[in-house]
């Protein structure tokens, strides 16, 4: 599983405080944990205004940069400033680039700027007319999505396809449709990635931790690869290393072993 260090976004109130106030320690302090905790990428998402976005992007970035050596994974909705932020050269290796859809000409900005190239980006399954309700209609844009990687050339491998799960509140097939179009995206394109904001299932639901977990492990058992969650939650670490070694991704379980001895994972005793 590869995870996408959520902790660095502005809509967190912590975060956007640190962000109005410019107070590098408490952004140089969870970027250590969260690298601690084992994530493969850092999420970079001010989720500021559009005016004081770019501005904040780069004031994050170089503090995530000079503390760890984790690929970032710029995040914004506005694709220009994605496209600004890697013409600029601003990213000091390549990580991942948060999002594309099918809302205007977003692909057809990002796509070129990273093909050939070892960038992954994420692509969400929504269009002009926002996040469709059936999940068909999700998987016949993730297609496009996939058909236009292709055809600009990005490695299809660093594509993760994001079907937008929905909250189990108002939709209460949620989890069914998140499976299913992981399943179909998968049937379409092996080689391409699925991941996904799994805290958003469990919105306005109580005891959420146990919605958000078991969600994970369904998740997994019909083919997640990459997920955006907080990697310093240690139940969620748990069910990834447990799922994985049970569906055997983690062959004899050694990822679990050496996170339960890391102390990432249970309780010793």
């Amino acid at each position: 599983m590869i995870i996408i260090g959520e902790k660095i976004n502005g809509a967190i109130p912590s975060i956007k405080t640190a962000i109005v106030e410019r107070n590098v320690g408490l952004i140089r302090e969870r970027v250590r944990a969260q690298a601690a905790a084992g994530a493969d990428f850092i999420d970079c998402a001010p989720s500021t205004a559009p005016e004081l976005e770019y501005e904040a992007m780069v004031w994050l970035l170089n503090i995530i940069q000079e503390e760890t050596d984790i690929p970032v994974c710029i995040d914004s909705p506005n694709a220009k400033l994605l496209a600004r932020i890697l013409d600029e050269g601003l990213v000091k290796r390549p990580g991942m680039v948060n999002s594309v859809n099918e809302e205007g000409d977003k692909c057809e900005t990002i796509f070129p700027l990273i093909a050939g190239t070892d960038w992954n980006v994420v692509g969400l399954t929504c269009d002009k007319d926002g996040i469709p309700m059936d999940v068909e209609k999700k998987i016949e844009i993730a297609k496009s999505i996939i058909d236009k990687a292709g055809k600009y050339g990005v490695a299809l491998p660093n594509l993760h396809i994001d079907p937008c799960v929905m909250t189990l509140s108002t939709v209460p097939s949620a989890m069914l449709d998140f499976e299913k179009a992981i399943q179909g995206i998968h049937d379409y394109a092996p080689a391409v990635k699925v991941t996904g904001a799994i805290s958003n299932i469990s919105f306005e639901m109580p005891a959420r931790k146990y919605i958000n977990s078991n969600c994970m492990a369904y998740a997994i058992g019909a083919g997640l690869d990459s997920a955006i969650m907080d990697p310093c939650n240690a139940g969620m670490m748990s069910t990834i290393y447990a799922c994985e070694a049970l569906r055997m991704k983690d062959k004899g379980g050694r990822k679990y072993n050496r996170a339960y001895r890391q102390g990432k994972i249970g309780v010793k005793k």
